[in-house]
């Protein structure tokens, strides 16, 4: 056995001192990782794009210019104003925002707001060429049975589910943690769908081709873990993903538990075909670098 042992402990320290390695796959001390200044994609195998809201301050302008020149094809979480910019450069808007998370179906009285927003995003994505549209369930409301409220939720969704797909338009429900606090992007405290099995549930009630769920990485590894998994058993529910480290909704770096290239790879296997957008929060002193980094660890 101790033979054994030494041979199978001597063979891995072979193989995580491949040259490059860390470099590639974003694995080591924490530190920022070494990305060549005009790194671009090269397998282009997954569909990446980039979550605007994450680049803040940077002008937009700036960030769809390094999409196109890393090779990122698509761009959401901007300003609509700058949607003519990213189609003409050749982005494609890879999502549109509604409603928003806090004010959503699960309460009645917002049913009229959240319909008007999620028709005319649908709108919006018609006039661009984008393919879907996000949605969120909105924060529980105290007293309601989760009976009730998954109910709320469907009834809204179900008054624009037939214009969404009369005009090729998916609406993806996004799931979110309600464990951190610690930020008010990192976390949603009070969201009724942080539970990702409830959030399948309501598509499959939903029983539309046009409505899916937004896995986000992040959230999902807050919540529950066993992402791989959920990958591999759910896909054909799954319309978009997005990605973060965790903890901290960081770099897809060292410092983080999440192995990137290996969920790309589940992702691959499953024949998934649409956007895998980077939704991370740059804490390298070059938020550039961070997103070039991002786009190297995903491209598998």
């Amino acid at each position: 056995m101790t033979g054994t042992r030494r041979r199978f402990l001597s063979g891995t320290a072979a193989v995580v001192s491949v040259p490059g390695l860390r470099n590639v796959a974003g694995a080591g001390e924490g530190d920022e990782v070494p990305v060549p200044m005009d790194f671009r994609i090269r397998r282009g195998r997954i569909r990446q794009s980039v979550m605007g809201w994450c680049y803040n301050p940077m002008p937009v302008s700036q960030l769809i210019d390094l999409c196109v020149a890393t090779g990122v094809p698509g761009i959401e979480g901007i300003d609509r104003r700058f949607y003519p910019e990213a189609r003409a450069k050749g982005l494609q808007i890879s999502l549109v925002s509604s409603h928003g998370f806090a004010v959503g179906p699960v309460d009645r009285g917002n049913h009229a707001e959240c319909v008007a927003k999620l028709r005319d995003s649908i709108d919006v994505a018609i006039r661009f060429g984008a393919k879907s549209v996000i949605t969120f369930t909105g924060m529980s409301i105290r007293g309601m049975s989760e009976t009730t409220a998954e109910q709320n939720c469907l009834e809204c969704w179900k008054q624009v589910i037939e214009y969404a797909e009369q005009h090729s338009v998916t609406l993806c429900l996004e799931h979110l943690n309600s464990r951190d606090d610690s930020h008010p992007m990192k976390g949603h405290p009070g969201y009724f769908g942080d539970d990702v099995d409830r959030c399948l549930d309501l598509v499959r009630r939903m029983d539309s081709p046009n409505f899916r769920l937004l896995f986000d990485i992040y959230h999902v590894q807050v919540m529950h873990g066993d992402v791989i998994r959920r990958i591999r058993r759910d896909h054909a529910l799954i319309g978009h993903y997005h990605t973060a480290g965790n903890p901290g909704r960081c770099e897809l770096d060292g410092r983080q538990e999440i192995h990137y290239p290996a969920m790309m790879q589940a992702i691959l296997d499953t024949d998934y075909s649409g956007f895998v957008a980077q939704e991370f929060i740059p804490t390298w002193k070059d938020p550039m670098q961070a997103f070039r980094h991002a786009a190297m660890v995903c491209d598998v």
